[in-house]
């Protein structure tokens, strides 16, 4: 993984926000409401922080997870397997879900939860890497459509992707 203070890694993440931002002013998806979408000057983000960003091997166990959603409602997930990622407060084994469209992502809380993100959790994608490892890198971690749009019913992290310290990188919650 390259390091966050690289200058090429920098231009990428923000192009990508960048464009994540257009998207939620005035894409006809964007899951926020029109009355949002007027006055939305850009979603808000922690810092880039290399020490949240990893590469690691993805232990492959695909099988059937019932997911609790923010509806209330509980649904079948297909579990891709699970990731260690080693925090500098020590390694931790992730549950990694299969997404609608096919992408790999970790639902997670965190001790940021509810306090300067979104109470329900965030997701971080898991991109594999053209040496067969995978990355997984937290300034990417985006909040679910349901931190905008409550009638959104999104897939709520799992006991297991529960951390007790903060992962301060990625969107901070929507006002």
């Amino acid at each position: 993984m390259r390091s966050v203070t690289d200058a090429a890694y920098l231009e990428d993440l923000d192009r990508w926000r960048a464009e994540r931002d257009q998207f939620f002013a005035g894409h006809y998806a964007s899951p926020l409401t029109e009355e949002d979408q007027e006055g939305f000057r850009g979603l808000r983000h922690f810092a880039p922080n290399e020490a949240l960003a990893f590469t690691v091997t993805l232990i492959v166990e695909e099988t059937d997870v019932a997911i609790e959603a923010s509806t209330g409602s509980v649904s079948t997930y297909r579990a891709a397997g699970h990731v260690a990622v080693p925090f500098e407060q020590g390694s931790v084994t992730l549950q990694v879900l299969h997404g609608e469209e096919g992408e790999l992502f970790i639902p997670f809380r965190d001790a940021t939860s509810g306090s300067h993100t979104y109470g329900g959790g965030r997701y971080v994608p898991v991109t594999p890497t053209e040496t067969g490892e995978y990355t997984v890198d937290f300034n990417r971690a985006i909040n679910p459509y349901c931190a905008y749009d409550p009638d959104f019913s999104c897939p709520l992290p799992p006991a297991t992707n529960w951390l007790p310290f903060p992962i301060e990188a990625g969107e901070f919650d929507f006002p």
